[in-house]
């Protein structure tokens, strides 16, 4: 189910507000765990019992964990823990990674003795495995106990707002707020306060997401031989549709979460105004990058050994970055892409130059570089990344694909050139953030902006003009 979707807006999410209203405050974690399920069951069908399989392993495991620290052989805990890891990485790596192993296997022997199995991608895996990993790690390193029943930790788990396509809520951060749900004088204060976020994430979306998409989709649907124009340009599109689309996500979730009592951190800062691209990924999917900071690069050694140890450490985490996003060589190079790219300035002492130096110029450069590295993540094998990347060093700007030229209607450019603009607004100003508290708090224009676009992007949507959301394939 879309959150986009006339389902969703005017059938699901007003029922489940109704029941979270009507319901005690210790009946809320039931009620919002069986409707996650649901939510997943719509879209899911059958892999449902692939992820209630990680949700039983996963709550048994930690209590495990927990007991075992503090019986009389707290060593097996960590037993506990390494079994659990095993596991988690195990269904992971079965659904998501299982073709891309047996496709290279098939192509090094070059006989198809192998044999490529044919295995549909659970929706959300990537999402709900780090979540539970989060889970067993937090309560091993002690930073949070277990939930107490099996309807709170499938909350964690399941949440509808976060379970496709995040944010990633490591589990510290979200336990207490599950615990104890907040008291129903506080459910509208809640709703008010988180409906201008959801409508905000609603009209990035449909309004500038999805117009610019098309123009993307049309670009790349060029396999060969793109000239400058129409891969600077569907390089441009797609870096407006991923972002207005993941952020417009994000900002749903976050919505929806403050609607129903719970407190998610932001999950993008402006990334497209950063000045380096070590400033970028700390803008960018941050409860992606926090996730691998605490889960991998820390307990790595992280930055404390030599400066070998640390690029080695800063590598490594990007590979799994890119790798993570997609089993194909195309998502494995976009992560060493970025490592290296981090990698140079960290050698180069960029990353300690302060914000405002030379702020304008290195904005611009990295917006181009990130621009660039986008392609890989966006095309369907190597053989279009080198056509698409090799015109847009070319500058044969002879004129664009008919496809990209019928795909430039009034609604595309207009998206275009918003989203495009967006990069020149101050890098403190994130329109969410402003947003976010009590909505007659929020500035006159932030209000306005709001209601406007959600009003047409609610039109868009009642006329079945929507596409899925670009992370749903993670």
């Amino acid at each position: 189910m879309v959150f986009s979707s006339i389902e969703f807006l005017w059938l699901f999410m007003p029922v489940v507000l109704a029941g979270y209203l009507a319901l005690p405050p210790a009946g809320r974690n039931a009620l919002l765990a069986v409707v996650s399920l649901g939510f997943y069951v719509w879209g899911a069908h059958a892999f449902l019992f692939v992820f209630l399989a990680s949700i039983g392993f996963n709550f048994v495991a930690g209590a495990l964990i927990q007991r075992f620290k503090h019986g009389p052989r707290p060593e097996r805990a960590k037993t506990a823990l390494i079994v659990a890891l095993v596991f988690n990485l195990a269904l992971l790596f079965a659904w998501k990674y299982t073709v891309f192993v047996a496709e290279q296997i098939d192509a090094l022997l070059g006989d198809g003795t192998i044999g490529v199995p044919d295995i549909a991608l659970p929706i959300g895996i990537s999402f709900f495995t780090f979540h539970a990993i989060s889970y067993i790690v937090d309560i091993y390193r002690g930073h949070a106990r277990p939930m107490r029943s099996l309807a709170d930790y499938t909350e964690y788990m399941a949440f509808f707002p976060q379970l496709i396509a995040g944010p990633i809520i490591r589990y510290h951060e979200i336990d207490d707020q599950i615990r104890t749900p907040p008291p129903r004088s506080e459910r509208l204060n809640d709703i008010a306060e988180g409906f201008p976020r959801f409508a905000l994430g609603l009209s990035k979306k449909v309004v500038i997401a999805d117009p610019a998409g098309r123009v993307a989709d049309a670009a790349f649907a060029v396999s060969s031989n793109p000239t400058s124009g129409t891969a600077w340009l569907g390089a441009l599109a797609y870096t407006v549709q991923i972002y207005f689309d993941f952020s417009g996500y994000s900002d749903m979730a976050i919505g929806m979460a403050r609607m129903f009592g719970l407190r998610f951190p932001e999950n993008f800062n402006r990334p497209y105004s950063s000045v380096s691209m070590t400033d970028f990924w700390r803008r960018w999917h941050m409860t992606l990058s926090r996730w691998f900071r605490d889960y991998v690069y820390i307990p790595l050694g992280g930055s404390r050994g030599t400066q070998a140890h640390t690029v080695r450490n800063l590598l490594f985490v990007f590979l799994l970055t890119g790798f993570w996003h997609g089993a194909a060589w195309t998502f494995l190079l976009w992560g060493v892409y970025n490592g290296l790219l981090l990698v140079g300035e960290r050698l180069g002492g960029i990353n300690r130059w302060s914000d405002e130096r030379l702020q304008w110029p290195r904005r611009l450069v990295t917006f181009v570089v990130v621009v660039f590295g986008w392609v890989l993540f966006r095309v369907a094998d190597l053989d279009q990344a080198l056509a698409f990347m090799g015109a847009m060093v070319s500058f044969d700007f002879s004129g664009l694909d008919p496809r990209v030229e019928a795909a430039l209607h009034g609604q595309a450019v207009f998206a275009l050139v918003v989203g495009l603009a967006s990069a020149l607004l101050p890098r403190d100003f994130v329109m969410g953030k402003v947003l976010m508290g009590r909505w007659d708090g929020a500035p006159l224009y932030a209000r306005c902006a709001v209601l406007a676009t959600a009003a047409y992007a609610a039109i868009v949507v009642a006329a079945g003009s929507f596409s899925p959301f670009l992370y749903f394939q993670f």
